[in-house]
């Protein structure tokens, strides 16, 4: 007997490979903008401001990113993404002011969202349903598999060139992931009854939507920026307790392996035993991971700790991108994904803010632990208003109330 192949491989060379090259350039470049801007003359603020200007960029660009998919399909939005990335690493990378360099960053961080997006787009509609959660949380994986390769990679070109090869490889990468992506051919897009799709505008979207932007958009936007508080915490804390950097770098790869372990695993559940099931532990295991931050005093205690952690953001790769794809209306997906990308995005963006201000309000534990409460928040959130299929997953759906209809092919 012969075994089915898998609904995934068609994928592999043309979207997990992209995302995992995409990932190595991002994980490359990263590092480096603080250390550039530094170069440059910037105070520590001014380069943690630039730093952000890329999660900046990724917020503003997340609705017209919708409404560029919609309108020009996801191969010429890719192309048009991968050349707005490489112009603006082109400019962080030949930047002489720190202000150069931050319209360089907020340059990336406005093509990740058309690219993000798009990628999002093609496999909402390419992958069955049944096997959604997988790819998703695939793609996930192999972008994060990227990252954790990227800065082993930038090192050593850093180390031949200087600090700015890390935008070299950057560059790179955002070339090479973006010719192997817009290979993809546009898929043809029609809503349940046959007809061809609409195009909606964003206040439309949103006032159509809003109550589920409202409701589950809270839960996506807590997910984010508990996940996204993570690069912030960590090495704040392990800092306070005294450990040096080299002890710091290791929790961060002992966490990130637990993380990418966690991925794949996630999507199977998700296809197998329903979004829910994964969504809401993932975020449980963060705020768990946050409250007990502050009682760790050594490098044992922090790393059993990052695990928690690690396991916690490994399962929850690929959920907002699942949640997204299962509710998107197929009428106006491209248009209702940059809707629902931007709740997540916010989070992530304001996350590692709200620690920094709290910090200077309360102690760092007490900053540490608020955000820990704010993920068990989100996670009763996801479990409220998650949309409920009833039966899993070939039927249409039946969704609870105070959200609205998910749609299925």
């Amino acid at each position: 007997m012969t075994r089915s192949p898998s609904p995934l491989r068609p994928f592999f060379g043309t979207v997990f490979v992209p995302a995992a090259i995409f990932g190595i350039g991002q994980g490359a470049g990263a590092p480096v903008i603080a250390l550039v801007a530094r170069d440059l003359g910037a105070s520590v603020a001014v380069a943690g401001l630039i730093v952000a200007a890329v999660g900046l960029g990724a917020v503003i660009g997340d609705l017209p990113a919708g409404r560029l998919v919609a309108k020009f399909g996801e191969r010429r939005s890719i192309l048009g993404g991968s050349a707005l990335g490489a112009a603006g690493v082109l400019i962080a990378l030949f930047s002489v002011t720190p202000w150069m360099l931050a319209i360089g960053a907020l340059m990336t961080g406005l093509a990740n969202a058309v690219w993000g997006l798009a990628r999002q787009s093609y496999l909402a509609e390419a992958v069955p349903i049944e096997a959604r959660a997988r790819a998703m949380s695939a793609f996930a994986a192999m972008w994060r598999l990227g990252f954790f390769v990227g800065p082993l990679l930038g090192a050593g070109v850093i180390w031949l060139v200087g600090v700015r090869g890390g935008f070299a490889i950057q560059l790179v990468g955002i070339l090479v992931s973006g010719w192997l992506m817009a290979r993809v051919p546009d898929i043809p897009r029609s809503d349940a009854a046959g007809s061809v799709r609409t195009h909606a505008t964003l206040p439309s979207i949103l006032k159509q939507h809003r109550r589920m932007l409202v409701t589950l958009g809270s839960g996506s936007l807590l997910m984010g920026a508990a996940r996204a508080s993570r690069e912030a915490v960590v090495p704040l804390w392990a800092a306070h307790i005294g450990l040096d950097a080299a002890q710091i770098s290791l929790v961060f790869a002992v966490g990130a392996a637990f993380d990418l372990a966690c991925s794949y695993p996630a999507g199977r559940l998700m296809d197998k035993s329903g979004r829910r099931f994964v969504a809401v532990p993932s975020l449980l295991l963060l705020g768990v991971a946050y409250t007990l931050f502050p009682l760790t005093h050594s490098f044992s205690t922090i790393l059993a700790v990052a695990v928690v952690m690690g396991v916690g953001n490994g399962f929850g790769n690929g959920v907002i991108m699942t949640l997204g794809a299962d509710i998107a209306p197929p009428a106006t997906r491209a248009e209702f994904l940059a809707a629902w990308r931007l709740t997540h995005d916010t989070g992530m963006f304001a996350g590692p803010f709200a620690i920094g201000a709290l910090a200077v309000a309360v102690p760092l534990g007490g900053a540490i632990v608020a955000l820990g409460a704010s993920a068990m928040l989100g996670s009763a959130l996801l479990y409220r208003y998650i949309p409920r299929y009833v039966p899993w997953p070939l039927k249409p759906v039946i969704v609870e109330e105070g959200a609205a209809l998910a749609h299925t092919r």
